[in-house]
């Protein structure tokens, strides 16, 4: 219901605006036709009507396009020109028509001099400023309130036929329209680039609309009277494209090849209808015999029709399709990413160049939680949401919001998609920036854990038994002369617990790091490892089941893995021995420690060692298990993916070693 309402709202304010425009339209048409049914002798009237007839329906529709997508006062201002071109226009074929059959063409037909006035000379005196991104600032706010002054000055002069004051007014526009095309012009040279495109044509519009009106204030013997229409007639061509492509900000939906086409071709005759003519004007003056002047001309225009269409078609080009074009674009974006250096900066900084680059109200880049990473401007309506992904798997979400009263055309959504996968990579760089990090955080305090376990056996096994070392050897010194048979006893006690020493150290060094392990693989280490427990009497019961060698990395974190369940299994359980279980899967390697007693509590606060796991199957992707056995008993499981450390990492025995 609430839609609804609302649709029936916005069709009832936008009646009076269709009428006006249907009106205008039909007005010129009307005045064309009578025109024509009158079939006069061709003068100057007739130029001028056609200029009117063109003003109501070119302007017409650009009224139209711009009020049917967005409410900007630039679209009533040309509505407005439109009905007085048409009024103008119907009033000048209706006089000729009356008069060719004889009948009193009454007070209508003096709409032909005046109707068009305030419309026309707004074009370049209001309109101008009222195009723009941002409200205008210090005496840019004046123009347009002075440049309405100026046009109705003129129309109350032609209404009260003060034909003089109506030339000073004239006059006084032309200056105005000057220095509009040149504050135009500056504007667009301080602009950023999003907001520049369009203007160049606009300030060339507006110069040429107010230079057409110079013949009026001049002689008539100075120039021809048909200049003005001339040049009415060219203003037509580029003006009204320069509106459209600023006000609705490269968003044309669909007439993106017919104004460009008119544009070109219009541009294009102009500029080598000007050749021509200064061409033939110079070189009559240098170049002896008839017709060789013009000849000459004619050839360089023909010359210079292939470059000057390229060079036309390219600046056209940029003004209907703005910079949104996805390719150029999409390289600015990928320069950024090759300059990176902080990702989350990274994200903000491509976020504000789509939101720019596309005319977008709002930009945000959400992670696949829905938590807002990056944005650009505040959304004010439904976003329309772009799903990123890196191959096949989603990295997050692109939320894109038009501008209020507008909505995403076909060609921003296609350059939207296009630029996503930008986006996306600079998020999955984040990512994998986020996981290097949070991976050296673990490496670092594994370091840390395996450090504390060192100095932990150095202070509390070895540093003791050197200081006991050094007690002994003190005691046999004492009785080296006073009972030689003690101190023998002494020192042959002394090299056994030495020997035990040596072995431990080689124990835990085999432990850290097995030789066999480097250069026979996981399976040889793990049979070593059984070796070892069933010499202190602990059997270990290994099933190999791992068809294909392993990375090095992959085979060092499940020999880590194994050893240690292995030793906490020995240490802790009180049962005879274990099973150690490694298999392989399609993708995925796995680890079970199993043995059969007395199990782990349930509120048992994980040690060195089960960190020490842990930390070593989640620097590989993987993940680890440690669960209490019914009824007795303690299971450890590793799940390490196959492809772990395959891809040229540094190997963990590098790093110890």
């Amino acid at each position: 219901m609430g839609s609804s309402r609302r649709g029936v709202g916005r069709i009832a304010s936008e009646a009076p605006v269709v009428v006006l425009v249907v009106a205008a339209g039909a007005l010129g048409i009307a005045g064309t036709a009578m025109f024509a049914a009158a079939r006069p002798v061709l003068g100057p009237d007739a130029l001028f009507l056609v200029v009117d007839a063109t003003v109501a329906v070119v302007y017409g529709a650009t009224a139209a396009l711009i009020l049917s997508r967005r409410r900007h006062v630039v679209g009533y201002l040309l509505a407005l020109t439109a009905l007085g071109g048409g009024l103008a226009a119907a009033g000048g074929g209706w006089q000729v028509l009356a008069e060719a059959r004889g009948l009193d063409p009454g007070a209508f037909a003096y709409t032909f001099g005046w109707a068009w006035i305030p419309g026309t000379l707004a074009l370049f005196l209001v309109v101008p400023w009222l195009v723009r991104e941002r409200p205008a600032t210090g005496p840019a706010r004046w123009a347009p309130v002075v440049g309405g002054l100026v046009a109705v000055a003129a129309l109350v002069s032609s209404l009260t036929q003060r034909y003089g004051t109506l030339m000073m007014v004239v006059g006084v526009a032309v200056v105005g329209g000057l220095l509009t095309a040149l504050a135009v012009e500056v504007r667009r040279r301080r602009s950023p680039e999003h907001e520049a495109v369009g203007l160049g044509w606009l300030a060339l519009g507006t110069l040429v609309l107010a230079l057409s009106f110079v013949p009026l204030v001049l002689p008539p013997e100075l120039t021809p009277i048909w200049v003005t229409p001339a040049l009415h007639l060219a203003s037509q061509a580029l003006f009204p494209a320069a509106i459209l492509s600023v006000v609705l900000r490269q968003r044309l939906w669909g007439v993106e090849v017919a104004v460009s086409r008119a544009l070109l071709g219009t541009a294009l005759t102009l500029g080598l209808g000007a050749l021509y003519l200064v061409l033939s004007v110079l070189l009559a003056r240098v170049v002896p015999g008839e017709g060789w002047a013009r000849t000459i001309a004619t050839a360089v225009v023909v010359v210079a029709v292939q470059p000057s269409r390229l060079w036309l078609q390219r600046r056209v080009h940029r003004l209907v399709y703005g910079v949104a074009d996805p390719t150029r674009v999409a390289g600015r974006l990928g320069s950024q990413l090759g300059r990176a250096v902080d990702p989350d900066r990274l994200l903000a900084s491509l976020a504000e160049q789509v939101a720019g680059a596309l005319r977008l109200e709002s930009v945000r880049v959400l992670d696949p939680g829905g938590e807002v990473l990056a944005s650009s401007g505040a959304p004010t309506a439904q976003p329309v949401s772009v799903e990123l992904a890196a191959g096949s798997r989603p990295v997050g979400t692109l939320a894109a919001t038009p501008r209020p009263g507008e909505a995403l055309d076909p060609r921003t959504r296609t350059a939207l998609d296009e630029l996503s996968g930008i986006v996306a990579t600079a998020l999955l760089m984040r990512r994998t920036a986020a996981d290097l990090e949070r991976t050296r955080a673990r490496l670092t305090e594994a370091r840390l854990q395996e450090r504390r376990v060192i100095r932990r056996e150095l202070h509390d096994g070895l540093g003791p038994w050197l200081s006991g070392l050094r007690l002994g050897l003190q005691g046999v010194a004492n009785l080296v002369e006073t009972d030689p048979a003690a101190a023998r006893t002494m020192i042959e006690a002394l090299q056994r617990e030495l020997e035990q020493r040596v072995e431990d150290v080689r124990t835990a060094s085999r432990a850290l790091l097995p030789p066999v392990l480097e250069e026979l693989g996981l399976e040889p280490a793990l049979l070593e490892l059984v070796d070892r427990h069933a010499e202190s009497g602990f059997s270990v019961r290994l099933r190999y089941a791992v068809p294909v060698p392993l990375p090095a990395p992959l085979a060092a974190a499940a020999y880590g893995i194994a050893s240690e369940a292995v030793l906490n299994a020995a240490r802790h359980s009180g049962a005879p021995g274990c099973d150690l279980v490694v298999e392989a899967a399609a993708t995925t390697l796995r680890l079970r420690c199993r043995d059969d007693g007395v199990g782990v509590d349930d509120d048992a606060r994980p040690g060195v060692g089960t960190r020490s796991m842990r930390e070593r199957a989640e620097e590989l992707g993987g993940t680890l298990r440690l669960q209490r056995l019914v009824p007795g008993g303690t299971e450890v499981e590793a799940v390490l993916p196959l492809a772990a450390g395959a891809g040229g990492e540094v190997s963990l025995m590098e790093e110890v070693r």
